[in-house]
């Protein structure tokens, strides 16, 4: 296993020194994650390569975001109609914006994605988990063309839900990108139980921690690692006895310099595991 951070890529990002930075800070990969769509140039696909080759550092999961303001409504309420591709009034734009991040992430010579990609129903009944499924099947089929993995950033559903939405697909560039924080602060399971359905998918980890809903109308808080409810010496052990040897890449939804001492801190609390 190795350290890994998350780097945002927007307009204002000065992309070499975020680079620099996390390898300054000692981490060998880096997660790049982006809901700017304007930002996949070849430009911008150049800058990063540049800064990857001067500083050694290496892209392990390019992460696409999607357009649309309802993205970031993600209470219990809203969220279920608005986040990812399950709604399908935004479905088939979203559709086009995953594939252009495909596109740029292949420019970047990276060989999967992630992405979260919204509540996917429990029922599989539905109209609506039929038609989510179609549409994952087309994103990934897509990526798999482009010598891709396809990932699933967990949180919006169960892991038996997701286990059973991969095995739908039916395709094998479909994984997963495990974030324990989210299936805590979305109620959705313990994210080390969570290891016997989704152990062998798993492609990327986030190393996020935060602690479990207090009510059924609103999700829970994240916190820094070590703080939350996430057990991560377990966690970790169970990680290697499913055979998982890849990046733990470090994500902490704040800004500022207490990101960078959270960021940090993290660093040195997950060394003692890995």
């Amino acid at each position: 296993m190795n350290l890994g951070v998350i780097i945002r890529l927007r307009e204002e990002t000065d992309l070499d020194a975020k680079i620099k930075e996390a390898k300054e800070m000692g981490f060998d990969s880096v997660q790049f994650t982006c809901w700017q769509m304007e930002r996949y140039t070849d430009e911008t696909a150049e800058t990063i390569l540049n800064a990857l080759n001067k500083y050694g550092v290496r892209i392990s999961t390019f992460w696409c975001g999607w357009r649309g303001k309802e993205s970031w409504m993600w209470n219990s309420y809203e969220g279920p109609l608005t986040l990812g591709i399950v709604p399908p009034h935004a479905r088939f734009e979203r559709i086009l914006d995953l594939k252009k991040g495909s596109d740029f992430a292949k420019k970047l010579g990276v060989d999967q994605i992630a992405t979260h990609a919204g509540f996917i129903p429990e029922d599989p009944n539905t109209e609506l988990y039929r038609e989510t499924i179609v549409a994952l099947r087309e994103i990934a089929a897509y990526c798999k063309k482009n010598g891709q993995y396809f990932l699933f950033e967990t949180g919006q559903e169960t892991p038996f839900t997701l286990a059973r939405a991969i095995e739908d697909i039916g395709l094998d560039n479909v994984g997963v990108n495990l974030d324990p924080a989210n299936l805590i602060l979305y109620g959705k399971a313990n994210p080390i139980d969570s290891l016997y359905l989704l152990g062998k998918y798993i492609r990327d980890v986030h190393a996020k921690d935060g602690v479990y809903p207090e009510s059924g109308h609103s999700f829970g808080k994240e916190t820094p690692l070590g703080q939350g409810h996430v057990n991560f010496p377990k966690l970790i052990a169970r990680l290697k006895e499913c055979g998982y040897d890849g990046p733990i890449t470090i994500e902490r939804e704040i800004h500022g310099e207490q990101q960078i001492k959270d960021i940090r801190m993290g660093k040195a609390f997950l060394e003692q595991y890995i």
